[in-house]
């Protein structure tokens, strides 16, 4: 087992954009296994390979009883939203939030031997999607609430005994999210 330190809100490569993996080798397939160890030690629905340091395009997840992994994903997103959805992180152990996201996504990407994978979610499975993607592009899930959640959300960060932080930047994300995280 290989269970990694997850970094938490205020590490600067959980800011940081991922870069494409592009060797599928021994290496990937060890981050693989890592990530999946550490996420399932945590325990979490999913995990990207920022939150234990790597800026590599890689995540796991474990929903439904379903355990799989996505190396440079993209995503295909209804327009339908879920606006209750309650949504927490590894990153901000402890907490959660309601945070908005579509109710339907489609992932595409690559297994850790390079060959293609579609994959289907809704609800929550949807949910993992899009937060782990969000995570690879730099994006936290505090980046999609309105900013009244958003102010709630970084009171009890602060006063989380995890936190050091005094203010968050936020961030865009670069992929097609039906509009702007506020």
């Amino acid at each position: 087992m290989a269970i990694q330190s997850i970094r938490l809100f205020g590490d600067p490569v959980l800011r940081t954009p991922a870069e494409p993996v592009k060797d599928f080798d021994k290496e990937l397939r060890k981050l693989v296994k890592d990530l999946t160890d550490t996420m399932m030690d945590a325990p979490g629905a999913g995990l990207a390979a920022p939150q234990i340091g790597v800026g590599l395009r890689v995540f796991t997840y474990y929903v439904d009883e379903q355990l799989g992994h996505l190396i440079n994903p993209d995503l295909d997103l209804s327009v339908e939203k879920d606006e209750e959805g309650e949504e927490g992180c590894l990153s901000f152990p402890g907490l959660s939030f309601p945070t908005p996201r579509a109710i339907r996504a489609v992932a595409t990407g690559l297994n850790m031997h390079g060959e293609p994978v579609t994959l289907e979610g809704t609800d929550l499975m949807a949910r993992c999607f899009q937060h782990e993607t969000d995570h690879l592009d730099g994006v936290l899930f505090i980046d999609r609430m309105d900013l009244k959640q958003r102010k709630l959300a970084m009171k009890e960060i602060r006063e989380a005994e995890w936190s050091g932080l005094s203010a968050p930047a936020f961030k865009f994300s670069p992929h097609a999210t039906h509009g702007k995280a506020l």
